[in-house]
């Protein structure tokens, strides 16, 4: 199989282990507390931002949010008892379910990131920026999503609800999901007797703007389109991706099931790409070019790591 999506770094001399080279970054040395170091600067951020939301926004009117986050705010509003106190006692049964289901790293990351949380909100003063109620739903809820979206970047939680759903979901025939919808639909509900309707309703609307935020900040833009060519002139469409568009492509060896002229057994080369939603007009237009009847299947790629990506200089 041709690859040509792969790293330009020149490899080591020969007969010497890339590890063994002087001041390399090896496994052992710099790369892992460059890493760490980025987890915990993602994790820091993530604190401040949802203190922001909780602080800044949600607290001092009385709104709630989603799973313990939302316990804790409504036990405070209920009992007076500090968030901050709240935010560590409730988490701390799922910090323990953590470090048995997905190890002592997570568990102790989660760890540190709650007790940042209950810290921030303790001694960190936030201005009140508006007195809209539905601005303070939806950018509540925005920062509050932001924080624990780039917590979860930093390979922690700062909220267990996920991780007794995921449980949960392997001791019955629940999803995730459904967990997750069916914990939340208690807390508001319980938020629409305890409070009253309105406040379960902007509650509502804080969580569905943080969910987003959440997403958006763990999943990212769509930045790149995967694209799988499957073509009688796959050499002619290989050579316009990396000598006219810059790209690289990799080259499956594959076979025709069954097309537009019915059964077909003959060996065909099927090309895969990635390139940027800008430039898929492009591409489609040149395949057009070299095969009208090419079959092209396109699908968003949340992530890319490695390999020839990025548009290389023509020359």
């Amino acid at each position: 199989m041709e690859h040509s999506l792969q790293a330009n770094a020149p490899g080591p001399p020969p007969g010497q282990n890339a590890t063994t080279l002087p001041g390399a970054l090896g496994p052992a040395t710099g790369l892992p507390l460059r890493r760490y170091f980025v987890q915990f600067a993602f994790m820091a951020m993530g604190v401040l931002s949802a203190a922001l939301g909780l602080k800044g926004f949600l607290l001092p009117n009385g709104f709630i949010d989603g799973g313990v986050t939302g316990i804790s705010l409504l036990g405070n509003q209920l009992s007076g008892v500090s968030v901050s106190v709240l935010i560590v006692l409730l988490n701390l049964p799922f910090i323990v379910m953590g470090y048995y289901q997905l190890g002592r790293t997570f568990a102790l990351k989660t760890l540190v990131a709650i007790v940042a949380l209950a810290g921030a909100l303790l001694v960190i003063s936030f201005p009140t920026l508006t007195n809209d109620k539905l601005l303070i739903a939806v950018f509540g809820g925005f920062f509050l999503g932001a924080g624990i979206g780039l917590t979860v970047r930093g390979g922690a939680v700062l909220d267990g609800t996920e991780v007794l759903a995921l449980y949960l979901s392997k001791k019955t025939a629940l999803s995730v999901g459904d967990v997750i919808l069916l914990i939340n639909l208690v807390i508001f509900g319980a938020a629409a007797i305890l409070l009253s309707v309105e406040t379960a309703l902007y509650s509502i609307l804080a969580y569905l703007s943080a969910a987003k935020t959440i997403d958006f900040i763990i999943e990212g833009i769509e930045e790149y389109t995967g694209v799988t060519i499957i073509s009688a002139q796959s050499e002619a469409i290989r050579t316009m991706l990396t000598e006219k568009l810059g790209r690289g492509a990799t080259i499956y060896a594959g076979r025709r099931g069954f097309g537009s002229h019915g059964h077909a057994r003959e060996a065909i080369d099927i090309i895969f790409t990635v390139t940027t939603r800008l430039e898929v007009t492009r591409l489609k237009e040149e395949i057009d070019q070299i095969d009208p009847q090419a079959f092209v299947v396109m699908h968003s790629v949340r992530e890319t790591k490695g390999g020839l990506v990025k548009r290389r200089p023509l020359h």
